[in-house]
C-alpha cells in the first residue's frame, strides 16, 4: 500500500474539533451539549454585510484578483488608518482566512527545518501550519500563575539559533486571553531587531477588550523593525462571520509582499462573493461593536465567576478575546473531556471542552486543562458551569 507522508503523519489532529464525533454520539442520545469548546459566536453577523449578499447583482461570478479586490483593500486599509494603525491599501493582501495568511507568511520566511518562538500555549492550528510548511515550532512556556504573561525576554531571547526565523504571537490570545502590553511589544520588537527575525501577530481579537484601561497596541505601529513584522487579521470574530473566510496578511516588507503574492496566485484568489460581504461590513455602525463588547465582557464576568465556586479549580480573568484555560482537579483532560460526552449527563445535558494539551508542544504540558469558549449566553454558561461542577464530583469519585 502506497505510504502517507512524514508531513501528513506529523500533522495534528485539532484539540478543538476531534471530540465532535462523541458530541454527536450524545446527542443522538438526545442529551443537550453545551459547546464550550469552539469560538463559533452566537452574536450576529451585521445587517450591512448581509444585504450586501442579498443584494448581489452578478451575472457570473467572477475571479478576483489574487490580492483581493482594490476597492476592499483600499476600504480596510481606511479602517486600521481610523484605529491609528498606519497601514495603506498596497500592504495589504487579501487571504482566505487568517489560517491562509499564516500559511503563506510561513511559507513565505521558512524553509524546512527553520524554527519559529511561540508563546504556548497557542492557537493549536499554529503547529498545523508551521507542520504544512516544515517549519519547526519552539515553544517558550507561559504560566497559569501570571495569566500567561509574555515570559521574560531572557527566556525567549535563550531559545533563538540559528535556524530561528520569526516569533509568532496571537494578541490578545487564543487560548488565553492575554492581551500583551505595549512595553511587552516594544521588548519583542529589540529582540527581532538585534537577532534580524520576523515578529508575526495573529490581530484577529484586537477589538475584543473588556478592562477600561486596556488597550491594543498593533506590531504595525512599531516604527523601527517594520521590514520585519508581518500582521494577520480577519473578519471572522470582528463581525461574527467565522464561514466568509475571509482574512489577510499586512506588511511593509515588499519582499515578503512579493513572495506571499507568488502563493496567492497560486491559489488563484479569495472568495469573491464573501468579500463583497466583508467590503460592506466595514460600514457597520460602532454602536453594533458597543453591544457585541458589552455582552462578551458581561459573559466574561458571568463565566469567571461561576468557575470560580469550583474547588479545585484555577482560572484567571482574560483580558480579551473569548477565551480562558482553565485548570481543573483532574489529571487527563482528554479522558475527562471525552467522558463527559460518552458516560456523563445532568438531567440530559453535557458539556463540550477543548482538551488544553492539544494548546502546547511541550509534552506533558496543559494535561488537565481545558479550553473554555465563552461565546454561549449567560444563562447557558451558567448551566453549562455547572453540569461541569456536578460531573467533576462524580468523575473523581470513579
Amino acid at each position: 500500500m502506497p505510504t502517507i507522508s512524514l508531513k501528513g503523519r506529523n500533522m495534528p489532529e485539532s484539540p478543538i474539533r476531534k471530540l465532535a464525533p462523541f458530541a454527536d454520539i450524545a446527542k443522538q442520545k438526545g442529551h443537550k451539549v453545551y459547546h464550550l469548546n469552539i469560538g463559533q459566536p452566537d452574536i450576529k453577523t451585521p445587517e450591512v454585510a448581509i444585504e450586501a449578499v442579498k443584494n448581489i447583482d452578478l451575472t457570473i461570478i467572477e475571479y478576483s484578483p489574487s490580492a483581493g479586490y482594490e476597492s476592499y483593500r483600499t476600504k480596510l486599509a481606511r479602517f486600521y488608518q481610523r484605529q491609528n494603525v498606519n497601514v495603506n491599501s498596497e500592504d495589504i493582501i487579501i487571504t482566505t482566512g487568517g489560517s491562509e495568511a499564516l500559511l503563506f507568511a510561513l511559507a513565505t520566511i521558512t524553509d524546512p527545518g527553520d524554527e519559529i518562538i511561540i508563546p504556548e500555549p497557542f492557537y493549536a492550528n499554529y503547529h498545523a501550519f508551521a507542520s504544512s510548511t516544515s517549519a519547526t515550532v519552539i515553544p517558550v512556556i507561559s504560566s497559569i500563575d501570571d495569566g500567561f504573561a509574555l515570559p521574560s525576554i531572557e527566556d525567549v531571547e535563550k531559545l533563538i539559533t540559528s535556524k530561528t526565523k520569526a516569533i509568532l504571537i496571537c494578541n490578545p490570545g487564543n487560548p488565553t486571553g492575554y492581551l500583551y502590553t505595549e512595553a511587552e511589544i516594544k521588548q519583542l520588537a529589540s529582540l527581532i531587531k538585534k537577532h534580524d527575525l520576523y515578529l508575526i501577530a495573529d490581530e484577529v481579537y484586537r477589538e475584543f477588550l473588556y478592562d477600561k484601561d486596556d488597550v491594543h497596541y498593533s506590531v504595525m505601529n512599531l516604527e523601527d523593525v517594520q521590514q520585519n513584522v508581518i500582521m494577520v487579521d480577519s473578519v471572522s470574530k470582528r463581525y461574527s462571520m467565522c464561514g466568509a473566510r475571509i482574512g489577510c496578511l499586512v506588511t511593509k516588507n515588499k519582499n515578503v509582499l512579493a513572495t506571499v503574492m507568488k502563493f496567492a496566485q497560486a491559489r488563484l484568489s479569495p472568495p469573491t462573493i464573501e468579500q463583497i460581504a466583508c467590503e460592506a461590513a466595514i460600514d457597520t455602525p460602532q454602536i453594533y461593536f458597543d453591544e457585541v463588547i458589552s455582552e462578551y465582557k458581561s459573559r466574561r464576568d458571568t463565566l469567571i465567576t461561576e468557575l470560580n465556586k469550583i474547588e479545585g479549580v484555577i482560572v484567571t480573568k482574560p483580558k480579551g478575546a473569548f477565551y480562558c484555560i482553565a485548570q481543573l482537579p483532574i489529571d487527563d483532560a482528554d479522558k475527562f473531556a471525552q467522558w463527559l460526552l460518552e458516560s456523563y449527563d445532568l438531567n440530559g445535558e453535557t458539556v463540550m471542552v477543548a482538551p488544553a494539551a492539544g494548546f502546547y508542544s511541550t509534552p506533558g504540558m496543559g494535561l488537565n486543562q481545558v479550553r473554555i469558549a465563552y461565546v454561549l449566553n449567560k444563562q447557558d454558561l451558567i448551566s453549562a458551569v455547572n453540569v461541569l461542577k456536578e460531573a467533576l464530583l462524580v468523575y473523581n469519585k470513579k
